[in-house]
């Protein structure tokens, strides 16, 4: 009996006298190595094959690459939290064949491969990042790892507490499974078109703590294209004003699982603490925007009336030209013969000032010249009553 108590302790207590890594304590029966505050720079080599959980926080490790992790297939659950870790190299966990969770919270991370987290096969399911990213240049550097890491089969990710203030438009649509995001604890002020597209399996979005102030537009429909997923969009300085029309709108209507009771307004000081849903437009000051909504169809309906109008007089005024039609006839006729008569007037000035025979007759000429020239005038006139007689028959 004693001999099998002493196993039983050893088997339960920290194994020595198996191979394990200087200052850390390794678990045979738990499969468990961890290596706490030890002031580690790199990760240890000599970790034991049975080993399925690595438990490596509180150190000084700057940098992981591929040659922090070898010969480790059997490994599924891997924690690096606090590190001061700020370059994940390519392929960093490549022979982690089995990896199921990583945690790498806690870090300083300024520089993420776009290889980083590309595993053979796709085994990672959860990934934490919370209290990680160092500024918004990683966190374009985890969405492009997010893209060429080949996360198919990720289903958790955490992004809590990271100040994020914006998220990039299509940065998970590359982790197609991903049934839990975490953004809790960040920056966010919007979200905007395309943020959540591709996550058709979502089951959980987590928004609290945030500082949206209100949704517009397209980020209600981004949140109502997730479906059935549970959204959490308490704790925030949400403003309730008419502002906020679109979001309180969205809420007393939408079938999305919403944490209703957790939305609540922060200003103004009148309605602060007052649950967003239930709330009516009137109750968030929209009185004003109602009434312009009148006066514009009111408007509109002016404009209407004043084309019926208009059309009315035209009617009237054609039906008018119609009983006067013969008068109208007999009007233009008149006025075509009038204008007629003055051009051949015209013409005929015309005729007599270009005559050449009368050119060189003066004011002050011998008496036959005058006759000669009232000879002449009598011939033109004769001849250019000829014409007026032909041009008069041939517009009849």
């Amino acid at each position: 009996r004693l001999t099998g108590l002493v196993c039983i302790l050893l088997l339960l207590a920290p194994s020595q006298c198996l191979a394990c890594p200087f200052g850390c304590e390794c678990f045979a029966v738990t499969h468990t190595v961890k290596c706490v505050s030890k002031d580690l720079l790199v990760v240890p080599q000599d970790i034991p094959g049975y080993t399925r959980n690595v438990v490596i926080t509180g150190n000084n490790m700057h940098q992981v690459g591929p040659d922090s992790f070898t010969e480790l297939q059997n490994v599924t659950n891997v924690i690096l939290s606090n590190n001061r870790i700020t370059e994940l190299a390519s392929h960093t966990f490549a022979s982690l064949t089995s990896l199921h969770s990583l945690d790498l919270s806690g870090n300083q991370l300024a520089l993420i491969h776009p290889e980083a987290l590309s595993i053979p096969g796709s085994p990672l399911q959860e990934l934490n990042l919370s209290c990680s990213l160092h500024n918004f240049t990683t966190l374009t550097d985890l969405a492009t790892a997010l893209r060429w890491g080949g996360l198919w089969g990720l289903r958790r990710l955490d992004l809590s507490g990271n100040l994020l203030a914006l998220l990039p438009p299509g940065m998970f649509s590359h982790v197609p499974s991903l049934q839990q995001l975490l953004l809790r604890n960040n920056s966010l002020v919007a979200v905007y078109a395309g943020t959540f597209s591709g996550m058709n399996h979502l089951e959980t979005l987590d928004l609290t703590h945030n500082d949206f102030e209100a949704f517009r537009v397209d980020a209600l429909q981004e949140l109502e294209r997730l479906g059935n997923a549970q959204i959490f969009l308490g704790n925030n300085p949400y403003t309730c004003s008419c502002e906020s029309r679109d979001f309180v709108t969205w809420l007393n209507k939408t079938r999305a699982r919403v944490d209703g009771d957790a939305v609540r307004c922060a200003s103004p000081e009148e309605l602060a603490d007052t649950r967003l849903q239930g709330l009516t437009v009137q109750a968030i000051g929209c009185v004003v925007p109602v009434l312009a909504e009148v006066a514009d169809l009111t408007l509109q309906t002016s404009y209407v009336f004043l084309g019926l109008v208009l059309g009315l007089v035209g009617m009237v005024f054609l039906f008018v030209l119609y009983l006067n039609r013969n008068g109208m006839k007999k009007w233009i006729i008149e006025t075509r013969d009038a204008c007629r008569d003055v051009l051949e007037g015209y013409h005929y000035r015309y005729e007599i000032d270009s005559d050449p025979r009368l050119g060189h007759i003066t004011a002050g000429g011998s008496r036959s010249q005058r006759h000669l020239g009232q000879a002449l005038s009598q011939q033109n006139s004769s001849t250019l009553f000829r014409k007026k007689r032909k041009y008069i028959l041939y517009f009849i």
